[in-house]
């Protein structure tokens, strides 16, 4: 294989020279040696024959090998991992396009240099508490957090374990922290890590509060990591963080539990529910089953081949509850158990998704499968809206609260809210937003991401929401009736509304802004029949009499009767994305007939509404 032209020859002797300085200042053994190997297949001798014969097998192999060699590496080193509001996330690896030791190691100088800027002078010395999760290689990252922080003389706080993203995000505020540092990759696949960032204590001191950094706060954390020279110029201490032992989880265990319903019927009524739990693999079970049992669900099943926490995550082809069969074995075992509901949190536990039995929905896939029995996942707009009523229902001072929800989740909770004098408010995706609502209440995103306990974790909490739809389902069966039974009672009030998605993945990068805008000049002028009234660009913003939004990338069209679409490209995959609502009204004494004919005929237009979409897309 030869090198090309002199501009591919150059490129590839820069490329080896930026290879050779990264292994010499790398600190890790295991990534510095995976570079060595990789650059040694990248330059392995021998070239193809040019007399015209056909290359040998092991001509082709030694060719092949060095060809994916040099493209692994032209990848690894193709910029650094960027920081950004999500912190970092990556394939695990080594380079500076990969979450390794190395590049945490300048993450965590970049962040502690940031914090003794924004405090100069100021006594104590900030305070960073850090947490992890099982992932492969989460352990190190934390500990070379700590060092770092510590040797520049910042208070670090290190949990003692393995432990849920909301536990940490619990920690920063409980422990009156600076700022918070969670090594996770949430739902990601299993080859992949990452790092949470949290603000708060003297840092934040307004309603962002201990809640994930938005801008300006991750430009100025990422500047001050373009600043470190090099890993070796960072200095790591060898001891004198703390690690503090079991009473944070106590606490957040504690906290959660004032959530729960002390009414004594209810509490009878939770030591009857069978409620089946995975954890898939992550590090929430021992914790919610903590939480779920001091709350009286005693008649509580772990899905034991997903209960210990393991970084390959074995039973899942990706674990995210959302994936088509990601709770198939959480189903089966509700099935043979004859359970009420069933409860999924993600690896890392910020996400609950809950699944119930609907007689409405039957499949006749063999007479023993949980579908045939009516088993299905709840929306995430349906359980932001059970838990939504549930929060609304307790509010003490409707006037002073608020709620808020994505963007792209469902107009619903909005209704909700007026229905109870709650405001409400509007944000951009992801809970760095949500969080940051003065006044909230209650706050969730379609992603099955919900806040119900917004005083004590700025963020998202799986657990605390499992245990307030555990609680609510407890009511509702010692009333007689269901969750599903609740939901039918919201479309009465409400309106039917039915959500879903269309979207569609690239593998061209710079093809997803060219779709978007495609869509922008030449909007659809209707939408399953009916006609488009408004096309709002949100990358210009939104101003509205709820504080508006600011500017983010893509479109909201709404239909003359209501349909809405948000179109926007992921923020963590190569997709675009399509959020798709209809409402079909309904009489608050329409009849479960009449609710179920509104549930067929919203199915109906909305996949109707996917077709038109998916064509607007080219897609």
């Amino acid at each position: 294989m030869t090198t090309g032209s002199n501009d591919d020859g150059e490129t590839w002797d820069a490329l080896q020279s930026q290879v050779r300085a990264w292994i010499d200042d790398d600190p890790d053994p295991q990534t510095s040696d995976e570079l060595r190997r990789l650059l040694d297949a990248a330059t392995a001798p021998g070239d193809m024959p040019t007399d015209g014969h056909d290359p040998t097998p092991a001509q082709w192999n030694v060719d092949t090998a060095r060809r994916l060699a040099r493209e692994d590496l032209a990848d690894r080193f193709s910029g650094p991992l960027q920081f950004g509001t999500a912190g970092l996330r990556g394939r695990i690896g080594g380079g500076p396009h990969r979450m390794n030791r190395a590049v945490v190691i300048r993450a965590a100088a970049g962040i502690a240099d940031y914090l003794i800027g924004e405090l100069d002078g100021v006594t104590p010395p900030p305070r960073v508490v850090v947490g992890y999760d099982a992932r492969h290689r989460s352990s190190d990252f934390a500990l070379d957090t700590v060092a770092v922080l510590t040797a520049v003389g910042i208070e670090a706080l290190l949990l003692p374990e393995p432990l849920p993203t909301p536990v940490l995000a619990f920690a920063v505020r409980h422990l009156d922290a600076d700022a918070g540092i969670m090594v996770t990759a949430s739902h990601n696949p299993p080859q992949d890590n990452g790092y949470k960032v949290y603000l708060g204590g003297r840092v934040v001191t307004d309603g962002g509060r201990g809640a994930q950094i938005v801008p300006p706060f991750d430009a100025a954390i990422a500047h001050e990591i373009a600043r470190v020279p090099s890993v070796q110029s960072v200095p790591r201490a060898s001891s004198g963080w703390t690690v503090l032992g079991d009473e944070v989880a106590d606490a957040y265990v504690a906290a959660a539990l004032t959530l729960a319903d002390d009414d004594p019927a209810v509490r009878a009524a939770a030591a009857h529910l069978k409620v089946v739990l995975t954890p898939l693999h992550g590090v929430g079970g021992w914790i919610a089953r903590r939480v779920l049992e001091g709350a009286g669900f005693t008649d509580l099943v772990v899905v034991p081949e997903q209960e210990a926490p393991d970084p390959d995550f074995p039973s899942v082809a990706f674990p995210n509850p959302e994936e088509p069969g990601a709770i198939d074995l959480a189903l089966g075992l509700a099935s043979d158990a004859r359970a009420d509901l069933v409860l999924a949190l993600d690896p890392d536990a910020d996400r609950c998704a809950a699944a119930v039995q609907d007689p409405r929905v039957h499949v006749h896939r063999g007479p023993d499968t949980a579908g045939a029995e009516g088993w299905r996942m709840l929306h995430g707009d349906e359980t932001g809206a059970l838990l939504g009523d549930e929060v609304a229902a307790g509010v003490a001072d409707p006037s002073s609260a608020r709620f808020a929800s994505s963007i792209v989740s469902s107009r619903l909770l909005e209704r909700i809210a007026a229905d109870r004098g709650i405001g409400y408010v509007p944000t951009l995706t992801g809970f760095k937003w949500i969080a940051r609502v003065d006044g909230l209440a209650f706050g969730y995103e379609e992603a099955l991401g919900y806040c119900v306990d917004p005083e004590r974790v700025h963020d998202k909490d799986g657990i605390t929401a499992a245990l307030r739809i555990a609680g609510l389902a407890a009511r509702v069966k010692a009333a007689g009736g269901t969750l599903i039974g609740v939901l039918d009672g919201l479309a009465r009030r409400h309106g039917l509304h039915l959500t879903d998605q269309v979207s569609a993945r690239f593998t061209d990068l710079s093809a997803i802004p060219a779709s978007v805008d495609r869509l922008r000049s030449a909007p659809p002028t209707t939408l399953a029949g009916s006609r488009v009234q408004e096309v709002v660009d949100l990358a210009a913003g939104t101003d509205d009499d709820r504080g508006g939004l600011p500017p983010t990338d893509g479109l909201r069209l709404t239909t003359a009767d209501g349909t809405r679409v948000v179109v926007r490209p992921s923020g963590t995959e190569p997709k675009v994305k399509c959020y798709l609502e209809v409402i079909v009204p309904l009489q608050p004494d329409a009849s479960d007939d009449d609710v179920t004919a509104a549930r067929h005929q919203a199915r109906d237009r909305l996949d109707a509404v996917a077709h038109d979409m998916r064509a607007a897309l080219g897609i």
